[in-house]
């Protein structure tokens, strides 16, 4: 489990064909510092398991299903990633629950600038789109993100905007991202387990019988 606070900017420093996925190198001093074999660690909002480390590096295994749902395919040599250890249990939770389970990926559409933050509209598939509320959290490429804005639910095509202060800009890839760049996105865990219920709309097969 991770918080969506970035602890460092690390960068791809080798990727190997691992039968139909890939293994990553990533270069991490902050993340390895206390980092064992078999811990997480949220790359760009994926979570990926250290399979081999050294002193200022790890290396993780990328499975097919991760591939096709987030921006790590296709991932290169040189890309910056989004580092987060996971989260322990004596510290702050400063963003909000992120799972490291990326629901998707989103193409950011529109980048505005302003006199000291930057806003982001980013496009969101229809399947995510009742899952992004107004002022409710999101995670974009393994940042904990309010959304300050969100398309109407009947629109043609749906989107989603985060305003960025200059620190999530320094701190995290999000400041370099231009139009058209691919994002990985976590919708908030308790929106998923709602939209879940209500699938289940139908009563259950023992309500209302004998007890």
């Amino acid at each position: 489990m991770f918080t969506g606070i970035i602890e460092e900017l690390g960068e791809v420093t080798a990727v190997q064909p691992s039968g139909d996925g890939v293994r990553l190198t990533v270069r991490a001093p902050r993340a390895v510092s206390d980092a064992g074999h078999g811990d997480s660690i949220a790359v760009s909002g994926v979570c990926l398991t250290v399979v081999d480390q050294g002193e200022d590096w790890f290396t993780a295994d990328v499975m097919h299903q991760t591939l096709e749902m987030s921006s790590l395919a296709g991932v290169e040599v040189g890309r910056p990633v989004n580092l987060e250890r996971a989260l322990a249990a004596h510290t702050r939770l400063g963003g909000h629950i992120v799972q490291g389970h990326v629901d998707g990926t989103g193409v950011l559409v529109e980048v505005r600038p302003g006199e000291q933050w930057r806003v982001l509209r980013i496009s969101l598939p229809a399947a995510l789109a009742p899952l992004v509320v107004d002022k409710g959290s999101i995670c974009v490429d393994g940042v904990s993100l309010t959304v300050s804005d969100v398309s109407a639910a009947d629109a043609g095509e749906h989107w989603f905007e985060v305003s960025l202060i200059p620190e999530t800009l320094a701190a995290t890839t999000l400041g370099s991202r231009a139009a058209g760049d691919l994002v990985n996105l976590e919708t908030d865990i308790l929106a998923r387990h709602v939209q879940r219920l209500l699938a289940f709309s139908s009563p259950l097969p023992n309500e209302g019988g004998s007890r």
